[in-house]
């Protein structure tokens, strides 16, 4: 199992508008890709010094070559999306995890 982690810092200004975007359609879009198996959306508790709201998205997968098919055919599209809607009002970076061990 492969987890794509995606964090995100959004400002405050359009926080409520883009959590609603997250969980109402963003997320549903990237899991209507069929590239993943769930989603998990948390908010990360540590304060920023830059400011912002952060959370993380987790988007569990298959393996790597499911996650590269989404980057390939998906990713692209969806990504341009956020940046239309919220352009330079959040930061984000994506880590690949490999699940190593599950309790």
């Amino acid at each position: 199992m492969y987890i794509y982690n995606v964090t995100t810092n959004i400002d405050e200004s359009v926080h409520d508008q883009w959590l609603t975007w997250m969980k109402d359609t963003h997320i549903p879009d990237v899991l209507a890709t069929g590239k993943f198996l769930s989603a998990k959306m948390c908010r990360v508790m540590m304060e920023e010094d830059m400011g912002g709201i952060t959370y993380a998205v987790q988007f569990t997968t298959i393996d790597r070559k499911t996650l590269q098919s989404y980057y390939d055919e998906h990713a692209p599209a969806l990504r341009k999306k956020a940046v239309k809607l919220f352009s330079d009002k959040f930061v984000s970076f994506r880590t690949e995890l490999e699940v190593v061990s599950e309790h």
